[in-house]
């Protein structure tokens, strides 16, 4: 799958800004540029995929800017073969990214609706190794791990220690934690043993975490 003409100047000038920034490692990059971002965004919002803007999506959710997916896959250093765990699904286009570096990528979303388009793009793109599903994230997915990364775009008001216990030796966690009303410190957790290193790699504000599913979209 290559990008569309008119995708092509909007992923230059993305290819740019990751590259003035450190955070564009090959095999992410050709991740990206096999992932066409506009199918992922509705119809009007085209010329703008690859901004550093967010943009809303069904349901009342909204796409992160591509700088700050990049910027967080990245850090996740995904290897081939790691089972991946995505809390908040969205328009689906971080998992079909992960899925062109991980072995497998689980993602989840309160919204069916958000779940089910996103299972619907990974059919028109191909991509076999991403499931798609509805399902409360506030406590992770447990029973199902251990998980070699897991990311969540959606914030904890508190650090999410029961995501460590779903997680393999060495595998990293990368979560947004502090209060819905402000901004939030954007950490990278590596399990080590049975404790884990904390790195902050920056702020951001997303939506607090809910419990539960949406019973109608």
């Amino acid at each position: 799958m290559t990008l569309a003409t008119d995708e092509r100047e909007g992923f230059a000038a993305f290819l740019l800004r990751l590259r003035g920034k450190g955070t564009a490692p090959k095999a992410l990059i050709a991740a990206f540029e096999a992932t066409p971002r506009a199918g992922f965004v509705a119809g009007h919002f085209h010329p703008m995929a690859w901004s550093e803007r967010t943009m809303p999506i069904e349901c009342g959710e909204a796409i992160e800017g591509a700088d700050l997916q990049a910027a967080v896959i990245a850090a996740l250093a995904i290897e081939p073969g790691n089972r991946v765990l995505e809390i908040g699904t969205g328009s689906g286009y971080t998992a079909a990214v992960m899925a062109r570096l991980a072995g497998r990528v689980v993602t989840i979303d309160r919204y069916r609706t958000l779940a089910e388009q996103a299972k619907q793009r990974f059919d028109a793109l191909g991509i076999t190794n991403a499931i798609a599903r509805q399902a409360d994230g506030s406590n992770g997915l447990p029973g199902e791990g251990p998980f070699d990364r897991i990311v969540a775009w959606v914030a904890f008001e508190s650090l999410p220690r029961f995501l460590l216990d779903q997680l393999s030796s060495g595998g990293i966690v990368i979560a947004p934690i502090g209060p819905e009303e402000s901004e939030q410190v954007l950490a990278k957790l590596t399990k080590v043993g049975s404790r884990f290193e904390r790195e902050d790699i920056g702020m951001v504000r997303l939506q607090p975490v809910l419990p539960g599913t949406a019973a109608v979209l």
